[in-house]
């Protein structure tokens, strides 16, 4: 039983939950950056290179025919597939992109959220100053009280 309660209190702890809710959210994330790419971004990219899917772009490494799909040229033999990474990478791109402008702006409404720390107090002045400044301020007082005799 002890094993239990322990893993209890570990899975009810803030960060595990939150770690829990990230990957979720940014599954369900990831899942909409691809078919940005896929199906908004990638299409007019590749009418520019010949109206074929730019995923599909490959480099045939068995002699396998130009003309095939991917997925034919893979049954018959390995592939370079050039396409499919980099709309791979591009996905990768605009995922980290949008995920470092989330955090930034988040850290922004953190930074004005929080109040500034006030100035911590200085610390008392030492004895010894504080006595040599009395000295110093009778002696000004006595000078000018000698001062005030001569005149």
């Amino acid at each position: 039983m002890a094993m239990m309660k322990e893993f209890k209190e570990f899975a009810m702890k803030g960060n595990v939950v939150d770690l829990a809710v990230g990957v979720i959210i940014g599954g369900a994330f990831g899942k909409i950056v691809d078919s940005l790419v896929t199906d908004i971004i990638m299409p007019p990219i590749s009418k520019l290179f010949g109206g074929l899917d730019f995923a599909s772009y490959y480099i045939p490494l068995n002699g396998q025919a130009y003309n095939l799909t991917l997925a034919e040229a893979k049954k018959l033999g390995a592939v370079f597939a050039y396409g499919n990474f980099a709309t791979i990478l591009l996905n990768f791109l605009i995922l980290a992109f949008v995920i470092f402008q989330m955090v930034r702006l988040m850290n922004r409404a953190r930074q004005r959220l929080e109040k500034p720390a006030a100035p911590a107090a200085p610390p008392p002045t030492p004895e010894d100053i504080v006595l040599l400044r009395e000295i110093r301020d009778a002696l000004k007082n006595d000078q000018r009280k000698n001062d005030q005799l001569k005149n």
